[in-house]
């Protein structure tokens, strides 16, 4: 038995390493990933890519990568009047994702609807805190009995925990240490990050729902399902709930409108449906829209102004409104429209902790020294030290968000002598003027409606000096004239133009097209479609040393991937599994200076090696909820003759070749060509590949069940062409389409 596991780790470890050797034979002597990172800054060109390049070049900057069928339907329309459309998302018809995305109700909501229909941990708890009813309304009623259940049978097995670990270690500790250790704990709720407990079920219950009960219960009409399944006491859908299999998980969702099926995936944790449809719908979004250069914006600037998904529980409530209102909105519109936006925006606010700020000398200040006899209470305490001027949101907002980084200003280095990679030369005191300008733009009820409001309560009074000007006392105003500055600001036109032309041009971008995207960001007071138009016209960015030239980000290439296969997805979570396996989890930033678009962050052996098995997976249909069709796809193998006629190689080489024009739009390099030729019947590296890269179900997939159940039935499955796959597998793991 040892023998034959330490025979099979062998193997294993003899899998990664071809795996691995695979990767080293197809990247030699190519100029992929490595030298992208240290590339030189790229000169203007006489000469620029024309012809099918030019299409595939501007498809793979501006798309998220071209799907089978793209290339033709640009050159059909032309390639200017494709991005003219491109510029134009309204004059786009996608009615085909908003179809896909009608599973998805929640987030079309208003925040405030939202929140009070799928309750957050903080509402529960004071719903219990303060002995508060339910609301009246039957489907939310049951929403917050059940979650309010989960919370009370978590609190009573941890408080028989504690009880057993106190009886356990009396005579281990002195009574002062046991008082100390009161309460340290709290018990969970469904969201928390920890899974609740099950409570205890009764013998009548356990009988009931395994066996004909829950049978009856699947086999009602939808509607009458529905009103059974809220008309459960708690415990009883507790009970029933733990009973189900996935399949019948399925079938309690089946023929459900998408709202029923949304409040039935709520029922098993409203934190959980919330964050599951946000992944989802964003994933699906970028795969799917028609209107690619908005997904790719929406994508440029969600990262520029990144907030983090898990700062704490309340941001998976507020991220779907930062997106759908505050950034999709204005990803192609006015600089300063976009800032403004953001900084009002409750996610934003929540994140960089701006809506607690308040001014050290504001009303709200020097009312708080009444709490001062009941300072030594914890939460009091707490309170009064979150009570103060929050410097967070004004340093990002000028480092990160508008200025640049910060340089050092003395007597030796005058403003005038800045690097050209620095910002304006602002200076700490710069920072705290802002962030008094900025206090009491906070949130109306964060827990409740969420919603942003200016409280002159908690603003700093008084005149305030930034960047050499004055701003006199105006409230609300104070800020709206501080973000006017920032995103008029020459620093801020030549910032936020390198960003764009390092996300599209190359790594190291010409300093002349940057200066002339800033000049247009300037011009047009910082329209974003403009810079966009400079950009596109500028030679520079057809120049044949960036064309291929950008290493793509672990979410480009995912996402290119499946656009490339013309891949049907039925269940998105699988996909953003895989991205967090990738590395760049999507919302998944903790620090607010976002994902880098630089080559260097993202190559190494492993990221490359795990692109590798993703793209195994993905082609031979090992990814969950994700199905491709290659026979569909590749059609006849030539023209004119019957693949049986062809040798056993020929008919390889033909399928190969035809797949290399369907995922990358152009040929290869020998190299790749002659290793996939040689690996494509290598069945136990894509077998390892799925066993490294596998995977699993997690809290999301009973809800991903839920909320689309055909997803579980792939009926009509077509056969899958395993030499196909395989190939696929290859090139889509292979250094050419890691490029774009």
């Amino acid at each position: 038995m040892r023998f034959e596991e330490g025979s099979a780790e062998v193997l294993a470890n003899s899998m990664r390493t071809l795996v691995a050797g695979i990767l080293c034979v197809l990247m030699a002597g190519q100029p992929v990933v490595a030298a992208a990172g240290v590339s030189k800054p790229v000169a203007a060109s006489t000469q620029q890519i024309q012809g099918e390049k030019r299409v595939l070049h501007a498809l793979n900057r501006f798309t998220f990568g071209p799907r089978p069928g793209d290339l033709a339907a640009v050159q059909a329309v032309g390639l200017k009047r494709w991005f003219e459309l491109q510029l134009d998302p309204s004059s786009i018809d996608d009615s085909a994702l908003e179809a896909r995305l009608e599973m998805f109700p929640a987030m079309k909501m208003e925040q405030a609807e939202m929140i009070r229909r799928y309750p957050s941990p903080q509402v529960l708890r004071q719903i219990i805190a303060r002995d508060m009813p339910l609301p009246s309304d039957p489907v939310e009623h049951a929403i917050y009995a059940d979650e309010i259940a989960f919370y009370k049978a978590a609190r009573a097995k941890q408080e028989a925990k504690q009880a057993a670990d106190a009886k356990g270690d009396a005579e281990m500790m002195s009574p002062t240490t046991a008082k100390d250790a009161e309460g340290k704990e709290t018990a969970a709720l469904p969201g928390d990050g920890v899974d609740p407990a099950v409570p205890a079920m009764a013998t009548h219950e356990e009988q009931f729902y395994s066996g004909l009960g829950a049978v009856k219960i699947l086999n009602l009409p939808p509607d009458e399902r529905m009103r059974r399944i809220l008309a459960m006491p708690p415990s009883e859908l507790i009970a029933f709930r733990k009973s189900l299999s996935q399949a019948e998980l399925a079938d309690v969702a089946e023929g459900l409108s998408p709202m029923q099926r949304e409040t039935l995936a709520a029922l098993q944790g409203s934190p959980r449906m919330i964050g599951a449809e946000l992944l989802q719908s964003r994933m699906l979004r970028d795969v799917y829209s028609e209107r690619q250069l908005e997904a790719v914006m929406t994508d440029f600037w969600l990262n520029h102004f990144n907030v983090y998904l898990k700062k704490n529980q309340n941001e998976p409530y507020m991220l779907p409104a930062y997106e759908r209102e505050t950034i999709r909105p204005h990803a192609l519109g006015k600089f300063e429209d976009l800032l403004v936006a953001t900084a009002k925006s409750p996610a934003m606010l929540m994140y960089l902790d701006n809506w607690q700020s308040i001014g050290p000398d504001s009303l709200a200040a020097k009312n708080g020294g009444r709490f001062a006899q009941y300072a030594q209470n914890p939460q009091v305490k707490q309170a009064l030290k979150d009570r103060g001027l929050n410097e967070n949101y004004a340093r990002e907002l000028m480092e990160l968000h508008t200025l640049g980084v910060q340089c050092e200003v003395s007597a030796d280095r005058p403003v005038s002598m800045l690097d050209r990679a620095c910002g304006q030369g602002y200076t700490q005191q710069d920072v705290t003027q802002v962030a008094k300008v900025l206090t009491g733009w906070t949130i109306d009820q964060p827990f409740r409606s969420g919603g942003y409001q200016f409280e002159p309560r908690r603003h700093e009074p008084g005149t305030k000096t930034l960047l050499g000007k004055t701003i006199g006392e105006s409230g609300e105003n104070e800020g709206l004239q501080v973000l006017h500055v920032l995103a008029t600001s020459p620093a801020t036109a030549k910032f936020i133009s390198t960003k764009l032309a390092v996300r599209f041009v190359s790594d190291t971008p010409p300093p002349a097209l940057v200066d002339r995207m800033a000049r247009a960001f300037t011009a047009s007071n910082g329209d974003i479609k403009t810079v966009l138009r400079t950009m596109f016209d500028a030679p520079e960015f057809w120049s044949p040393e960036v064309y291929r030239a950008k290493m793509k980000t672990p979410e480009e290439f995912l996402v290119s991937a499946v656009r490339a296969s013309g891949a049907d997805v039925k269940n998105a979570i699988p996909l953003v599994q895989s991205l967090e396996k990738l590395g760049m989890p999507l919302y998944g930033m903790q620090t607010p200076n976002g994902y880098s678009w630089m080559a260097e962050t993202w190559v190494s052996t492993g990221d490359l090696v795990s692109r590798m098995n993703f793209a195994l997976g993905l082609s031979s249909d090992r990814v969950p909820g994700v199905q491709t069709d290659w026979t569909r796809l590749l059609g006849p193998t030539k023209a004119g003759m019957e693949t049986a006629a062809l040798t056993q190689g020929d008919a390889a080489e033909a399928k190969e070749a035809k797949l290399e024009m369907l995922l990358l739009g152009q040929a290869v390099s020998d190299r790749t060509r002659s290793t996939v030729l040689q690996q494509f019947q290598n069945q136990g590296m894509q077998q390892q590949a799925e066993k490294d890269f596998s995977i699993r179900t997690n809290d999301f997939e009973p809800m991903a069940q839920v909320l689309n159940p055909a997803a579980l039935r792939q009926t009509g499955r077509p056969p899958l062409d395993r030499e196909a796959a395989m190939m696929a597998g290859l090139l889509l793991g292979s250094p050419e389409f890691q490029r774009r």
